[in-house]
């Protein structure tokens, strides 16, 4: 796109105009990503390039337009990422080269080589029609990656089954800057075969079945149908913040969603920063629950790791669900942010433990423990999102369409 808003004619669009545009939309992008849309100012983007305000609306007349032409510009860098990779021989020569192409993108950015990309997550936090223009394109690029999977030597896979796993591949794509910071730059091609390996071959050892239970006794139980009750107004904020993003909620719409008033809203929370505090708190919650019970239920390491895996991706679709999305965090202040992230790691290190005991029994394969965690909450905490790409997926057939691709490989039928 040309960007939706640029207030210069055509005949402007010289190399400095170019140059000047595309360092608005990266100083843009790195704002994004520490505060998301709702957080990101004209005048915060003009200050990071030395311009004054007046300045970036020559470019972008509208903060919604360049909030646009970021998301615009992540998503055609992905686009020529996945176009390449299809150009290889088949299905796991694609994926090397799309998830590598992917890394080698993250590891240039974090050296300071290409400028920042927004993460595509905040898109819903967008008003409209930049956010229908932004989808739209988005929804390109999904089906392209898409094609990947649909290939003439998987002629078991189906469209919905090529939707989950695309699905399930985009997600360990745009979480993998929550934790790859940890890692050296000479780590990334190591980090890449460990990667592949688990979407490849997935965590499940020769000699064990597909079979998960479903967790029982661990959850949260009936959600208190009275709207003032705490339990029903941190899930009605939860489905809010995951549709619209942190900051493009409001006081005002999660009162209207419970029928309350504001007041109301002030009676469980002194501002909107603990609102969203809680909500992690109670996901966070679900998850250690689920993580005891399973730990504390019979079978061995894969029995365990994979009840914990139907249970909650169920969970995300059943009336008690969803889990807060983690994409969530990149809008919170910065002390807050770091509180909640710091909770979700250690939730990523119990899965890494159980994948270890895992390994130590023979029932899970030898791969990356550390890494294998951070996949595996990355796939269970989007799982609810995935009926905007798969629409009518069922609770009942949620765990095998989604979450077994990742527990046992994604050309794996």
């Amino acid at each position: 796109m040309d960007g939706n808003g640029a207030g210069a004619p055509a005949t402007f669009e010289t190399d400095r105009y170019r140059r000047k545009r595309a360092a608005i939309v990266a100083a843009a992008a790195d704002i994004i990503n520490h505060r998301g849309v709702k957080g990101m100012t004209l005048a915060d983007v003009a200050a990071s390039v030395g311009l004054i305000t007046t300045s970036v609306t020559y470019y972008f007349k509208k903060k919604e337009d360049l909030a646009e032409a970021c998301f615009q510009d992540a998503i055609q860098r992905f686009d020529a990422l996945i176009s390449r990779a299809l150009a290889e021989g088949d299905p796991p020569a694609r994926l090397r080269a799309f998830l590598g192409a992917c890394l080698e993108q993250d590891l240039r950015i974090r050296q300071g080589v290409e400028p920042p990309l927004a993460g595509l997550s905040d898109i819903r936090a967008l008003t409209e029609p930049q956010r229908e223009r932004a989808l739209a394109a988005y929804g390109e690029l999904f089906r392209k990656v898409r094609s990947l999977f649909l290939s003439p030597e998987l002629g078991w896979m189906s469209v919905r089954r090529a939707t989950a796993r695309t699905y399930l591949l985009m997600e360990q794509i745009f979480w993998l800057r929550a934790w790859i910071f940890r890692y050296d730059f000479d780590d990334y091609p190591r980090v890449l075969e460990r990667m592949l390996d688990i979407l490849l071959g997935g965590l499940m050892a020769k000699g064990q079945a597909w079979a998960p239970r479903r967790l029982e006794g661990w959850g949260p139980g009936a959600i208190d149908s009275n709207a003032r009750s705490p339990d029903a107004f941190f899930l009605a904020a939860t489905r809010l913040i995951n549709r619209y993003g942190y900051r493009g909620v409001s006081v005002e719409q999660i009162s209207a969603e419970l029928n309350v008033t504001k007041g109301s809203f002030y009676h469980h929370n002194e501002a909107k920063d603990d609102l969203v505090v809680a909500c992690f708190e109670r996901s966070f919650a679900m998850v250690r629950k689920a993580q005891t019970a399973a730990l504390n239920g019979p079978g061995n390491a894969w029995d365990k790791l994979s009840a914990v895996a139907r249970t909650l991706v169920e969970h995300q679709l059943s009336e008690e669900g969803p889990l807060l999305r983690t994409s969530a965090l990149s809008a919170l202040p910065e002390q807050i942010r770091h509180r909640m992230v710091e909770q979700s790691y250690r939730l990523a290190d119990r899965f890494a433990a159980l994948i270890s005991d895992g390994i130590a029994e023979g029932v899970i394969r030898p791969v990356d423990p550390m890494i294998a965690a951070q996949m595996l909450g990355a796939t269970l905490n989007a799982a609810a999102d995935l009926r905007d790409f798969a629409p009518g997926v069922t609770q009942e057939a949620i765990a095998d369409l989604y979450a077994k691709p990742l527990l046992t490989g994604v050309f794996t039928k």
